[in-house]
Order: C-alpha cells, then sequence, then structure tokens
C-alpha cells in the first residue's frame, strides 16, 4: 500500500469497526425520545420515574465499565462487542415485554427498567470494545483517530435513531422498537462474525481503581461536560410537552449533527492549541447553548440552544 494512500485505507479500516459503535447506539437513539413521553403519559408515572428510565441506562454503564474492561483485556474487544451486540438484541425483548404488558404499568415499568439496564452493560461493551478493537487494528498512532470516528459513530446514531423510534412509534407501536432493537443486534452479529479480531495484548494489568486515580481529574471535567447531553436526553420531550411544543425529537437530532459537523470541522484544533484550552472554550459554549435552550421563548430558540449544545460538547471527549 502506497503511503499516500494509508490515511484513507486506515480511515476505512476505522470506519468498519466503528460501525459496531454505530448499531449499539443506534439501539439506543431508538427508544430515547419515546420512552419518556410512554413512562409519563402512557404509564401513568411521574416525571422522575421518565428520567430514571432514561439514566438507569447510563448508572448500568459506568457500573459495568471495570467488567467490560476485563472482557476487553482478557478475551479481546472483537468478542466484547459481540458480547454487546447480543445484550442490545436482549433489551429489545425486554421492550416488547413492556409493549405487550401496558396494561399492567408497573409490571411494563419493571421490564423498561431491566431492559435499560441490560442496555447499558451493553453499551459499555460494545462502545470500548470498539474502541480497543480499532486500536487493535490500525495501531496506536491512530488512536485519536478510532476515538474521533467512534464519537462521530455514537452521536450520529443517536441523530438518527431519536426521530426514527418516533416514527416508528407512531406508525406501528411500542412494540416495533423491540423489533426493531433485536434485528439491528442480530446484523451487527452477523457483520461483526466474520471480521479478524484484533490481537490480544498481554502483560501486567493496572487495577482499575489506579487507572481511575490516574483520569479522574479529566474525567470529571468530561462528566460534567456531559450533564448538559444527560439532561435533554432524559427530559427534552417532557419539557417540549409542558411548553405545548412539537418535534422535541428535533432537539436531540440537531444536538447529534452539531457535535458531529464540530469534531469533523474542528477536530484538529486540539492538536494546534491543546486540549485544555479547547475544552474550556467548547464547555463555555455548551454553557450558552444549554442557558439558550432554558430561557428559550419559542420551540425554534430551543432548537438553537440545543445544536449550540452539542457543538460545545463536541470537542471536550477527545
Amino acid at each position: 500500500m502506497s503511503e499516500n494512500q494509508r490515511p484513507l485505507a486506515v480511515t476505512l479500516q476505522v470506519v468498519s469497526i466503528v460501525l459496531f459503535t454505530f448499531i449499539g447506539y443506534l439501539n439506543i437513539g431508538i427508544p430515547l425520545a419515546v420512552l419518556p413521553g410512554y413512562v409519563h403519559s402512557d404509564l401513568g408515572f411521574g416525571a422522575v420515574i421518565a428520567g430514571l428510565v432514561i439514566s438507569v441506562q447510563y448508572l448500568a454503564t459506568l457500573l459495568s465499565r471495570p467488567y467490560a474492561g476485563r472482557i476487553i483485556d482478557n478475551k479481546g474487544s472483537k468478542l466484547a462487542v459481540m458480547y454487546g451486540l447480543a445484550g442490545c438484541g436482549l433489551s429489545g425483548v425486554f421492550m416488547l415485554i413492556s409493549a405487550w404488558t401496558q396494561s399492567l404499568p408497573v409490571l411494563s415499568l419493571i421490564s423498561l427498567l431491566i431492559g435499560r439496564l441490560v442496555l447499558g452493560s451493553a453499551e459499555s461493551l460494545v462502545g470500548s470494545g470498539s474502541i480497543g478493537w480499532g486500536i487493535g487494528r490500525v495501531g496506536a498512532a491512530n488512536t485519536a483517530k478510532v476515538i474521533s470516528w467512534n464519537g462521530i459513530a455514537s452521536y450520529g446514531a443517536i441523530a438518527i435513531g431519536a426521530p426514527l423510534g418516533v416514527w416508528l412509534v407512531g406508525e406501528l407501536g411500542l412494540w416495533s422498537m423491540g423489533v426493531s432493537i433485536v434485528l439491528l443486534a442480530v446484523l451487527g452479529l452477523a457483520l461483526a462474525w466474520p471480521k479478524i479480531a484484533a490481537p490480544i495484548v498481554v502483560g501486567e494489568r493496572l487495577p482499575f481503581m489506579h487507572v481511575l486515580g490516574r483520569v479522574l481529574p479529566h474525567g470529571c471535567g468530561l462528566a460534567l461536560g456531559s450533564i448538559g447531553f444527560g439532561t435533554i436526553a432524559t427530559f427534552i420531550t417532557l419539557y417540549y410537552a409542558t411548553q405545548h411544543w412539537s418535534n422535541a425529537v428535533l432537539c436531540l437530532s440537531l444536538f447529534g449533527a452539531s457535535f458531529i459537523g464540530a469534531r469533523l470541522l474542528f477536530g484538529n484544533l486540539i492538536n494546534r492549541l491543546g486540549g485544555f484550552r479547547v475544552a474550556i472554550a467548547c464547555l463555555s459554549v455548551e454553557t450558552l447553548g444549554l442557558l439558550l435552550l432554558w430561557l428559550a421563548p419559542d420551540a425554534n430558540w430551543a432548537l438553537a440552544g440545543a445544536a449550540l449544545s452539542g457543538f460545545g460538547f463536541s470537542l471536550v471527549f477527545p
């Protein structure tokens, strides 16, 4: 392979791996704009429970990180991704159970919560596994490219999945989300099965708490930056409902689209200006977006706030 072909070849290799992140996060995006309203309006629970249904997935992702890391280290990234895709499919089954038991609100809610816990654990495996798999295939020198494309795949999937979920439920009903999640998981497994696995790196592993101590200061900054997306993802549909606005799902789509656009256009700023300066500037932009969303007099201003929030958050992570 000639030198001028290498960057394109590396990018294509990375994209072929982070495709599984896209599939995994599509499963996350599909129910994202539907579940808060379903829990609050159809099942009759309060806004706190509706928020819990969304946030419990991310809690499961956090708590399952050490376990996902051990699977990646000991069994390989490819197997971790396949375990995660299987978990996505299982969460779709619980979504179906919830749809079928809508007349029994407590049972439907319990099914949703179990499914969200499974999906959160699956997110750990798919997201982290895809990064490890990509780095293992293209080398540590391309780590930044793998992480960047993985983020694009994540938020691109959410931007597409949220309106897709609303459309599915509007046309076919809640059960269609469960079926689509199961089918996407099966598709992902079929695509992953024949792909070449990354070699397992042998050697001494740092204890999880030791690693956590090293990354905690930077991780806290990222966690605070993530609160904006978490708030939008969890409560935007309920917020729109209280304001009597329509098309809340567009906030999620614009957040994701702005995230991708900023990363594609300004990804090189980190190398030129340094991570801290870029992160501070981006957090400031995200803050302005969230303030605009909070103070928005109408839906158009709210959309602008969501887009600005996604634009600002884009470069906080890398």
